[in-house]
């Protein structure tokens, strides 16, 4: 069932601008009474709620950020390859600064109150604020950290950098201030189902600290355990909650039916940009048809066979000869997350009548060969409106941002990092529930001990799989400190060379021909290269230090930069 009031409309720059202070004199009423002024507003939770009800808009749509990595691929990415370069201004740092002054302003105002129901609004408020300064964090490491209302120019805005460290326990401090006033997601009324919980402060508090344990970790600083035991705890008690399980309301096909209209509102879900048609919706199928957002080589073979062993281990793996025999005898969440080719289903533009599906058609980008199936609707309305806008027949199944899955591997990963090993027990509380949503065997320490496997990189893989094409990769290679192994690799695609692709058009042509490595694959990028001295954080906008500069402070720049 569609829920309602999925959307909070209202804008806090047009609140903020709305409520503008007015000068006064004594004795006289001055305030207009069809006018919101900063004198009538900010005295109830109705007017607190309206206030954190605009940062849910701000929330991140459908985007590409796993091409930011080795696993999705359209066009060459600056920040994958290696080529980024300084930029005078970024969305993000601006974006995010908007959001934590706005977040300053209400907190500013509700510091004195006592009221139960505005602590609970500015709790939503405060997650916001360590929401904004995550966004930061996790790709510019410490920035300057501003927690108070400051006017244009007062000194107070140009404090310096600090620490990443110094950051994230700012991030951690906002949220642990935030939990106690927070509901849990079953106490919440119907209209307020998709606001924010205990369970999404801890989910956040979770992945943060998750982050800073094991950058810290790979490299050899001193507090790793302190924020992985932290990760631990969080992780721990949303799971010891029973309020959130994976869905599983689409039987074998649920990790599928998860992130289209079927798995919207699903106890899996604790954090989630919301849409609803008519509304607000949007068109992620269309454009990663058109764009193209496709898996690669690097994450094809990621998945294991069906036996839980992986395929250069596996005795069931059919190899690449055919079109679809890669597809044969693996991890179910393979193909549910790109296309057999060849397979009918209904795409965008084909609404009714189901099309096969093969690189270079009903898709508009072939250059890796797979095909992307996550995220593809079988909603006829919405696929034959193409496009469509932002209401119309746009799609309206939810982003989730935060999931429940994700939350179960933050725990297995920071019990592993933690103690260098991980029970049976914690695996089958964390990892093994996904893998009985796929229909995969469990993995055990005798499974991983006869096979010679490695428990860190089966605990990875799992985490990549899960949460494939979500935008997780890039912060995961940077924090395990891998990035500069993994990414200067070429992104490869199909294999050509000694394949049933190499007589199939367009691949049959000589362009193709000659893009291949030595056993025939295709080779979509090469000349990557990683900096680990520089590109492990992205530099701080020009403009910005300009700024500092010119008003006679420094905001130091990041290493390499």
């Amino acid at each position: 069932m569609k829920k309602l009031n999925k959307r909070y409309k209202f804008s806090i720059c047009m609140l903020l601008a709305t409520v503008a202070v007015t000068g006064c004199k004594k004795g006289l009423d001055l305030i207009a009474k069809d006018t919101l002024t900063e004198v009538s507003f900010w005295k109830t939770p109705a007017d607190f709620k309206l206030a954190a009800n605009a940062f849910y808009s701000m929330l991140p749509g459908f985007g590409y950020e796993d091409m930011e990595a080795d696993i999705a691929f359209s066009t060459p990415n600056t920040l994958s390859n290696g080529q980024l370069q300084k930029t005078d201004e970024s969305d993000v740092w601006n974006n995010a600064y908007v959001q934590i002054r706005s977040a300053n302003v209400a907190i500013e105002k509700a510091s004195s109150t006592t009221d139960e129901a505005i602590k609970r609004y500015m709790a939503e408020v405060k997650f916001f604020r360590a929401y904004n300064y995550w966004k930061l964090v996790h790709i510019f490491g410490g920035v300057p950290l501003i927690d108070k209302v400051y006017q244009p120019l007062d000194p107070g805005l140009f404090v310096s950098r600090s620490s990443q460290q110094e950051t994230v326990e700012f991030i951690l401090k906002d949220l642990d201030e935030a939990i106690p006033n927070l509901p849990l997601k079953s106490q919440l009324p119907a209209e307020d189902i998709g606001r924010i919980t205990k369970g999404t402060a801890l989910a956040l508090k979770a992945r943060v600290s998750l982050f800073e344990g094991t950058w810290e970790k790979f490299r050899n600083q001193a507090s790793a355990s302190k924020y992985l035991d932290q990760a631990i705890v969080a992780s721990n008690e949303i799971m010891s909650s029973n309020e959130y399980a994976l869905y599983t309301g689409s039987g074998e096909q649920s990790y599928r039916y998860l992130f289209i209209e079927q798995g919207d509102d699903s106890p899996e879900s604790i954090l989630d940009h919301r849409y609803q048609r008519n509304i607000s919706g949007h068109s992620a199928p269309y454009l990663y048809d058109r764009v193209g957002y496709l898996p690669t080589k690097a994450l094809a073979d990621l998945y294991l066979d069906n036996t839980g062993l992986p395929i250069s281990k596996s005795g069931v793996f059919q190899g690449y000869g055919t079109f679809t025999s890669e597809f044969a005898h693996r991890d179910p969440r393979m193909t549910m997350t790109m296309i057999v080719p060849g397979t009918e289903t209904v795409r965008v533009f084909h609404p009714s009548i189901p099309v096969a599906n093969w690189p270079d058609f009903p898709q508009r980008n072939l250059n890796t060969g797979y095909i992307l199936y996550k995220y593809m609707s079988e909603d006829a309305f919405a696929n034959n409106s193409g496009e469509g806008g932002a209401y119309g027949g746009a799609h309206d199944f939810d982003r989730h941002i935060i999931r429940y899955a994700e939350v179960l591997l933050i725990y297995a990963e920071a019990v592993y990092e933690k103690n260098g090993t991980i029970t049976d027990a914690d695996l089958d509380l964390s990892v093994n529930l996904l893998r009985d949503r796929a229909g995969m065997p469990h993995l055990t320490n005798a499974f991983v001990m006869t096979n010679n496997l490695n428990m860190r990189e089966e605990i990875r893989r799992e985490r990549t799989v899960e949460l494939a094409l979500e935008g997780f990769r890039r912060d995961d290679l940077t924090r395990w400190k891998t990035a500069e192994t993994v990414l200067p690799e070429d992104v490869k695609g199909i294999k050509i060379k000694g394949s049933e692709w190499e007589n199939r058009p367009p691949y049959n042509v000589a362009g193709y021909q000659s893009r291949v490595d030595g056993n025939g694959f295709l080779i979509v990028e090469s000349s990557r290269t990683f900096d680990p001295g520089k590109n492990y954080l992205q530099p701080i906008p020009t403009k910005e230090i300009a700024f500092y500069t010119q008003s006679g402070f420094t905001l130091e720049q990041n290493p390499g930069w």
